[in-house]
């Protein structure tokens, strides 16, 4: 090998002879980068694969979390999840197509430049709901595009509706659609789904959705969520069935490994778990491996809300070429107890990137260069950007409070 990796495990050193070669990873050899203690060794192979595409670009963007509705069908039955409530349950909500307009409307002065909408599935909201909101922001802020809906909110809206999913996709991107977000794939393995998300979409039908999506030309992310009840095995599964549909379609932009939250839910008091969220070591490790092993999918992103942005920050040398973005009020995760800020600003992302020792660049959804910070570009003052957020995070606070946001 013409390049020094930092192994310890010697079992690592077939699979860096072929991470400098550039070639596909077997399950196998996947298992075993899970298994392995050397968290190092692992972070040296992923850091060169991620530098081999993205050099020492990094990622983020200045985008704003929407969240229609808490209300959702599978509340008694996704066990993993502490935002769901059911219609009359304490603290469900569901906003009128208005009072998102007024969300989105809170923002304005901040340079946002993509909506990430998501929810719950709501018995009752139908196609034309989606449908009015999207093309209404569209129309207020036709500058930033909008990903929304993850597979399971379109197959259940395909559902609700009777029409096929890419009939669904079709009027949402006639709408304003710009990508799909790729929540909701938690892991593929029936019996873990069995556990913690029985009646959910099957791998099949996930995979399905966003299929057709890329038939449409609309791209999207994926991800797995770790930390509960799967093996190393179930990861690898989960990641074989991700890169083989990337084979076969392109369509996915980003890669992200979610870290499961066992505060507030049914899973967490089953599994004993309140209060401890899965471990640093564990997050980078599932960014390396998802690095390494996902070699078609050409970004890597680590979401700060739900790993803290130090553990974002390490993670740039593990692999990770995203940070995810400025995450305007984000509740998902908060809901399940995750203690970070609910939004950061983006100066303070552009910090974060920088004090890495890295290059960052603001995107939009689809990856497209927004503006770049190369080593001798000045940030703009970060009161500025600071005093910006700030002010956007009151006025959103008041809105919630006065249930309206």
């Amino acid at each position: 090998m013409s390049h020094a990796f930092l192994i310890n495990d010697h079992r690592l050193q077939p699979i860096a002879e072929k991470v400098e070669a550039g070639e596909r990873l077997t399950p196998e050899e996947g298992v075993l980068l899970f298994e392995t203690s050397d968290l190092l060794g692992l972070g040296s192979l992923a850091d060169f694969a991620n530098r081999r595409l993205n050099g020492d670009r990094v990622f983020f963007s200045a985008n704003q979390h929407i969240n229609p509705t808490n209300v959702c069908v599978l509340r008694n039955t996704c066990v993993f999840c502490s935002y769901a409530r059911l219609p009359k349950e304490d603290g469900a909500y569901t906003r009128t197509v208005e009072e998102v307009f007024a969300e989105a409307e809170a923002v304005r002065n901040s340079p946002i430049t993509e909506f990430h909408i998501v929810g719950g599935l709501h018995p009752k909201l139908r196609l034309s709901y989606y449908s009015e909101m999207i093309r209404g922001l569209k129309e207020r802020h036709p500058h930033v595009l909008i990903k929304a809906l993850t597979a399971v909110e379109i197959a259940h809206l395909a559902r609700l509706e009777k029409m096929s999913v890419i009939e669904v996709l079709r009027e949402l991107k006639a709408a304003g659609l710009t990508s799909l977000p790729g929540g909701g794939a938690e892991v593929f393995s029936p019996a873990v789904r069995a556990t913690i998300a029985d009646r959910k979409l099957i791998a099949e039908e996930w995979l399905g959705v966003h299929r057709a999506a890329h038939e449409l030309g609309i791209p999207s992310n994926c991800t797995m969520l770790y930390g509960h009840v799967e093996t190393a095995r179930d990861r690898i599964d989960h990641l074989t069935m991700l890169r083989g549909l990337q084979s076969e379609t392109g369509g996915f932009l980003s890669h992200v490994p979610l870290a499961y939250h066992p505060d507030h839910n049914v899973l967490g008091e089953e599994l004993g778990r309140q209060g401890t969220a899965t471990t640093g070591f564990e997050d980078l490790k599932n960014v390396a491996v998802g690095r390494l092993y996902l070699d078609n999918v050409p970004h890597l992103k680590t979401h700060w809300p739900m790993v803290t942005p130090f553990i974002s920050q390490v993670a740039l040398d593990f692999g990770c070429d995203d940070v995810e973005g400025t995450v305007v009020y984000e509740r998902v995760y908060h809901e399940a107890g995750a203690r970070t800020p609910m939004m950061l600003s983006y100066s303070e992302l552009v910090r974060l990137i920088k004090g890495a020792g890295k290059e960052p660049v603001e995107r939009n959804s689809l990856y497209e260069t927004v503006r770049s910070f190369g080593p001798d570009d000045p940030m703009f003052r970060p009161e500025e950007g600071s005093a910006m957020g700030a002010a956007a995070g009151e006025e959103l606070v008041q809105l919630v409070g006065a249930g309206r946001a």
